[in-house]
């Protein structure tokens, strides 16, 4: 659906194990619990909590953008609604999606004086495309990749089947990156710290039948696609768009599972 599909929709439900799986799962929290970062709860003004995005065409009108990493920004301009849907806190990612057209376009940290848009980066993806950033660039996310392809949204969750990775978050990362990440932001240097772009899987022995039926929808993606270690942040925290429809007490339910829940899939050969 939202390419890199290299990226997203590959499939690593039989992929081999990385040698080092215990020391990363331990280093992001092997009793840590998995968090869904999203939810139904109105808040920040009414928006749900987690990260919107916006559907946007070409009627859109499209305003410049002030960024203060520009150097590895894309200038734009992007199509801003009047009153857009922006993430709460501090990140404030701010994403629209031309269906008409096929572009995402994603900031970091949005915000508008006056008139005029600011941004710490920025990030235009042209969805015909599987094309990566540059090597060492970030986009509106610390990995350098598209957020809303690794989004968990209600409709799909609905159709019975998420077909893709999920973003998630971890406490310390190391100052380097793999494939399919394009940039890191750590001084760390440890081994024992992971990379952005790790890929990290829900082990085939966990049982789910005893979770709701949304509940079961994210854990086999979490199965069979994955997550991808997109972002500095609270350990084992998987990004979703907020949605009224979302069952909070289900996704609630989501935090009986641990770090040791999970296992680090070698992409040694994965392009």
């Amino acid at each position: 659906m939202f390419p890199p599909d290299n990226v997203w929709n590959k499939r690593v439900d039989s992929l081999p194990v990385r040698s080092d799986s215990t020391t990363l799962i331990s280093s992001i929290g092997l009793n840590s619990v998995l968090h869904p970062d999203f939810s139904s709860t109105a808040w920040n003004g009414g928006l749900g909590y987690g990260i919107p995005y916006n559907v946007v065409d070409s009627s859109t009108p499209k305003s410049p953008v002030s960024f203060y990493y520009p150097d590895e920004s894309d200038a734009g301009p992007y199509p801003i609604p009047a009153n857009p849907l922006i993430e709460g806190g501090s990140d404030r990612h701010l994403l629209m999606w031309d269906t008409q057209a096929c572009y995402l376009y994603e900031i970091y940290d949005a915000s508008k004086s006056g008139t005029t848009w600011n941004g710490g980066s920025g990030a235009i993806w042209d969805l015909r495309s599987n094309a990566l950033r540059p090597d060492g660039w970030t986009s509106a996310d610390a990995a350098g990749l598209p957020i809303l392809p690794g989004l968990i949204r209600y409709p799909e969750v609905a159709t019975g089947a998420i077909l893709h990775a999920i973003r998630f978050t971890a406490p310390n990362t190391r100052n380097t990156h793999i494939y399919p990440a394009r940039h890191d932001a750590s001084s760390l240097t440890g081994a024992q710290y992971p990379p952005m772009g790790l890929r990290v899987r829900l082990k085939a022995s966990v049982n789910i039948s005893s979770f709701g039926p949304n509940a079961r929808v994210i854990l086999t993606a979490l199965k069979t696609y994955g997550m991808i270690l997109a972002d500095n942040g609270s350990p084992w925290y998987i990004t979703g768009a907020p949605d009224p429809r979302w069952n909070d007490d289900e996704l609630h339910a989501l935090q009986s599972l641990t770090g040791s829940s999970f296992e680090v899939v070698d992409t040694t050969n994965f392009r």
